[in-house]
């Protein structure tokens, strides 16, 4: 089980949940919520790259707040400005380094849903991220620049989900393949939105969510030197 951790952003103190491997040190990696907000499914799945080796920190980017129904949780994103965002995963980027847990150099980015859009916004405005996993979340607004970029792309997409439809994907990929970024994406056939998420049995498909982290395992002990 990890521990919630505090870190400064812009002179304002902001928090995470901080998961670390055995022996205490492992790959640096970033975790990034869902629209819900810091939940525990967002804590468990640190918990379990922790497992296979990883120090992960999710910063809360709602800071303490959590949604339970779609029209709160899109309230909350709403609110969610990028410039805050990305204040905030870059501090918790700073802490990451800096905390004497991590090994190797690059961190690594994964982030589900609202979270997969933060993390290719977050590839490519923070270049120390050498590895970005998006899960069925294209990046936030077609204007994002990712010419700054240095990062490895790993997409992971649900074949059923109307809210990441598949030419946006295709834009998306196209766009990293002419900026010469390494990409991979990977579409789940008969998968909805959330596949991943197994705190919601509704959508939640084991095959396509044990296939992807193996995946994603794969990709990120590749990419993170």
């Amino acid at each position: 089980m990890g521990e919630m951790v505090q870190f400064e952003a812009a002179g304002l103190e902001e928090s995470g949940y901080l998961a670390l491997p055995e022996g205490g040190k492992g790959k640096g990696l970033l975790l990034i919520q869902e629209w819900w907000g810091l939940v525990p499914h967002i804590k468990a799945v640190a918990d379990r790259f922790a497992a296979s080796g990883f120090t992960v920190l999710a910063p809360d980017l709602y800071h303490g707040k959590v949604a339970t129904e779609p029209d709160d949780a899109q309230k909350a994103m709403m609110a969610l400005t990028l410039d805050s965002a990305g204040r905030d995963m870059s501090a918790a980027i700073d802490w990451l380094t800096a905390s004497g847990h991590v090994v190797g150099e690059g961190i690594g980015v994964v982030g589900f849903c609202m979270g997969g859009g933060l993390a290719i916004y977050l590839a490519g405005s923070d270049p120390r991220v050498a590895a970005a996993v998006p899960y069925y979340g294209v990046e936030p607004g077609a204007a994002t620049d990712l010419s700054r970029a240095r990062a490895a792309f790993l997409g992971h997409w649900a074949a059923n989900d109307h809210s990441t439809p598949r030419e946006t994907v295709d834009a998306l990929e196209e766009r990293l393949k002419e900026l010469n970024l390494p990409v991979e994406f990977y579409w789940y056939e008969g998968c909805d939105h959330a596949f991943f998420n197994d705190d919601r049995p509704e959508v939640y498909q084991r095959d396509a969510a044990e296939l992807s982290f193996g995946r994603t395992l794969n990709f990120l002990n590749q990419h993170l030197g």
